[in-house]
């Protein structure tokens, strides 16, 4: 009995990240021939060596805001379908409910010819926050807007 009020507990604590998910499941937006992949999470989730690594801070306080950024190859060319690692210029802020707007300062990371920008940012309670992005890549700027709902780690 007591598994399965834990179970179901779990479950009601899951099923906003899931709604979220399933509103977009990808957590992808595409700008013409370029995808920007984007994900946020609680910094205390990272392996110690990680988050050393790549110069994180790791905390139940801080999320983690990663970008990849993908341009699509020629077709004769293209070793991805997907496309290759585009470098990219990207800027944003992040924004509480209460409207409250704090800059995000991203670093690139080069893992293994992947590109990543990462930045980091605080989370004070369970909440929804607002990102509001750009990313220019090409010399051409995309704004990327959302929503992502945020909780302190472990």
């Amino acid at each position: 009995m007591r598994r399965l009020a834990l179970f179901l507990i779990s479950l009601c604590l899951a099923l906003p990240v899931l709604a979220a998910d399933a509103a977009k499941p990808e957590r992808k937006q595409d700008f013409g021939d370029v995808t920007v992949h984007y994900s946020a999470f609680t910094s205390s989730m990272l392996q110690p060596d990680i988050a050393s690594a790549t110069g994180l801070t790791r905390s139940k306080n801080q999320g983690v805001l990663n970008i990849a950024v993908l341009k699509a190859g020629q077709p004769a060319m293209a070793v991805l379908k997907a496309g290759q690692p585009a470098m990219a210029v990207v800027s944003g802020t992040v924004k509480d409910l209460t409207g409250r707007s704090n800059p995000l300062s991203f670093k690139q990371i080069t893992d293994q010819g992947a590109i990543y920008y990462i930045a980091q940012f605080k989370i004070d309670q369970a909440e929804t926050v607002t990102f509001d992005l750009n990313i220019e890549s090409g010399g051409v700027s995309h704004p990327l807007s959302f929503n992502q709902e945020v909780f302190p780690g472990e």
